[in-house]
């Protein structure tokens, strides 16, 4: 059997790192693809069937030249995550549209272009596009207009894809992660944060980058052959609890 290929994008670190070394100790070859050049080379150093690609989604020409190389060097693609995302929070006052268009080009266009450029690999494979979106995209927040729309977005934009695409065998499926413990948000995140999210989250903890890679694995899996058009939160319950005091949960 010819072994199977993954492309990964926002590969440098966090969930699509962690979906990264997934992959691979399952046998699977792997596209990491980024745009910060030296937490990518970082990352893949050492990783044994992963291969780095620079390149920026939001940027269509970067995107038509980087898909090529990819399967020039693999011959074909299996499954496609769209992991690359940026976030940028605050008032909607003072969200202005320089940044409004920030979050939209990486967050909705990358996933957009990406995935336009990988069809024709898929068609070959009946492959799996797995994009990640948020619990964010399913239920509003304050200081996330322009994150929470775009993400909200995303799971539009799945759901028309595997309308769309599931006659060729191409499955579409997306991911909302919860509140995850990566090194970005413990930096950021004060203890009465994580106070909060730990009350509000059924399960009483953050979520970890591995629990998140291994819904991500099972969806571009054969035992997912039959999963298409689904968004599935991975939170923790923490999106099915809606804005209620965690104290009436009891």
């Amino acid at each position: 059997m010819t072994q199977k290929t993954i492309l990964i994008t926002g590969a440098a670190r966090g969930i699509g790192l962690a979906t990264a070394k997934l992959m691979l100790s399952r046998g699977w070859q792997v596209a990491m693809l980024d745009r910060d050049v030296d937490e990518l080379a970082i990352a893949s150093e050492g990783l044994a069937g992963a291969v780095p690609f620079i390149c920026d989604v939001s940027i269509a020409e970067q995107v038509e030249a980087t898909i090529p190389a990819i399967l020039q060097k693999f011959d074909q693609l299996d499954a496609v995550v769209n992991n690359a995302g940026v976030a940028e929070f605050g008032p909607i006052e003072e969200t202005d549209f320089a940044m409004w268009r920030r979050v939209m080009e990486t967050n909705l266009d990358g996933v957009f272009l990406v995935s336009q450029a990988v069809v024709p690999a898929l068609k070959k494979t009946r492959g799996a596009i797995v994009n990640i979106a948020s619990i964010s995209g399913l239920r509003a927040s304050t200081l996330r207009v322009a994150y929470g729309t775009s993400k909200a977005a995303v799971i539009q934009l799945t759901k028309q894809q595997a309308a769309e695409l599931g006659e060729y065998g191409i499955r579409a499926n997306c991911v909302c992660p919860g509140p995850v413990r990566t090194k970005l948000a413990m930096a950021v995140h004060s203890q009465d944060i994580i106070d909060a999210y730990h009350d509000a989250i059924p399960l009483n903890r953050y979520g970890s980058e591995t629990e998140i890679g291994e819904v991500i694995a099972f969806l571009c899996s054969e035992q997912a052959s039959y999963v298409t058009g689904q968004v599935i939160a991975s939170d923790g319950g923490f999106e099915s609890t809606g804005v209620g005091l965690p104290a009436l949960r009891k």
